[in-house]
């Protein structure tokens, strides 16, 4: 059996928290654990009680990867293979190219990596019922009973386990009906298959199947990667619209457990204990006088008088929403896309340890690194800034054109604007180091990368 976990979400309605280069799946959203090492502990859980030796298997972009090598190697939870995408093209070509890459016998669980769902022990009962019907030449898809009148999921029409049709995401009158009617469920995005059946289903269905199969033969394969290029020829689309509102080899097994799709800061808030207020505010927060409110603050934050209101306090923005309706915040972010602060938060994590922007302006940029023991940038050079570094702590081992220098602590270097540069820690500690980058453009983009250990280049 192998879990394929799909990570390739960027979770617009959880900004400014979830950013582009911090989706919301590895965002730090509850305490002590983000969704995808959640979802990871669950998979171990699902083996143990299945009895089986299964195998995770991760699909995510380029960008995110080494997060997720990091977080799962912080829950000491093992990922056999990483499927990496150069673009996104949601849920359909993700499938194909995960059943491409297994043997034509296996089971496929494909889960996302942002749900909440507990007890395990219901949901891997629920498992065990599908694998047996997908041995039977099913797909399987799982639909949880509706507590109330969601507006903000696909529903399932089904009879038992025969499955009546797909509904988009419907307006409140709508949905209160589908709620009152009993066979509507909500669509969960969850799916267990045998991949020969789900192939030849593609194969079948989706027009652009050949497509993704060329796109599998010529992906760049080393150790436990395989690099995808190209994708972005083929449709983005996803597999309830390319396949499973199509296929008649369809069943869905009701989820006897609670499930939480995590897809927005009304949904995230069920996650927390209230105080006798209605009040959810995890950090120092000192209020007065207000009630039913959920703060999420990096610093401590003051209430008086305020009510019904969603606060997300960041390093560098604020978003102050009426509860009920942080669903819209995807229109802001929509608006705001092209903006640093959809991107990235001031703290971005890369796959050698992290850098945070301390101050910037627009010749001028300081920032704090961070290195990991034995890590090192990528052979690169800028052509709209000079920089300075300083070391804090730690030691550097730096290249500049021909030249080697080692630095300590309270030592500096300059780096010449379009010369070749490398900055590496080949010590047993982090190296942290402050940069001043100074120049007509202190932009993200202004580097040109010669040589990467990280395939970046």
């Amino acid at each position: 059996m192998k879990i394929l976990i799909l990570c390739g979400g960027s979770g617009t309605r959880l900004w400014p928290i979830s950013r582009t280069t911090l989706p919301k799946q590895f965002a730090p959203l509850l305490p002590n654990e983000t969704l995808f090492q959640k979802t990871l502990k669950r998979c171990k859980e699902i083996f143990e009680y299945l009895d089986v030796e299964g195998e995770i298997d991760i699909i995510t972009n380029q960008e995110c990867y080494f997060l997720a090598q990091e977080q799962s190697q912080q829950v000491q939870i093992p990922i056999h293979k990483y499927l990496l995408e150069d673009s996104p093209r949601d849920s359909a070509l993700a499938l194909i190219l995960g059943a491409l890459s297994e043997k034509k016998d296996e089971i496929i669980l494909a889960l996302a990596s942002d749900h909440i769902i507990k007890p395990t022990q219901s949901f891997a009962k629920n498992i065990q019922e599908a694998i047996r019907l997908a041995e039977d030449g099913n797909i399987i898809t799982f639909g949880i009973k509706p507590t109330s009148a969601h507006t903000g999921y696909g529903y399932i029409q089904a009879n038992n386990q025969d499955v009546l049709g797909f509904h988009e995401k419907p307006n409140k009158n709508t949905a209160q009906e589908y709620l009152q009617d009993g066979q509507y469920f909500w669509n969960s995005g969850m799916f267990c298959f045998q991949v020969k059946t789900f192939l030849e289903e593609c194969k079948h269905y989706i027009q652009d199947f050949p497509l993704a199969e060329q796109i599998y033969s010529q992906a760049q394969k080393e150790h436990n990667f395989l690099w995808f290029k190209g994708m972005q020829t083929f449709p983005k689309i996803s597999i309830d619209y390319a396949l499973m509102e199509k296929t008649k080899n369809i069943k869905m097994v009701q989820g006897d457990f609670e499930w939480n799709d995590v897809g927005s800061f009304d949904s995230l808030k069920e996650e927390f204990q209230t105080d006798s207020l209605g009040n959810i505010c995890p950090n120092e927060t000192y209020i007065k006088d207000s009630k039913n409110n959920f703060v999420l603050s990096e610093k401590p934050i003051s209430l008086i008088g305020i009510e019904n209101l969603t606060i997300v306090d960041t390093k560098d923005t604020l978003l102050i929403a009426h509860n009920g309706r942080t669903q819209e915040i995807k229109e802001i972010v929509e608006k705001l896309k092209n903006h640093p602060l959809v991107h990235s938060h001031p703290l971005v994590y890369r796959p050698w340890g992290s850098y945070e922007v301390l101050e910037e302006s627009k010749h001028y940029k300081i920032k704090q690194i961070v290195v990991k023991p034995k890590k090192r940038l990528s052979l690169q050079k800028h052509f709209h800034r000079n920089e300075h570094w300083i070391v804090v702590s730690g030691s550097a081992y730096v290249q500049v054109g021909d030249q080697e220098i080692f630095l300590q602590s309270n030592q500096s270097t300059y780096i010449p604007m379009g010369i070749p540069h490398r900055l590496s820690n080949l010590g047993k500690l982090d190296l942290v180091m402050i940069e001043v980058q100074v120049g007509e453009y202190v932009g993200e983009d202004d580097i040109v990368r010669i040589e990467d250990d990280f395939h970046r280049a």
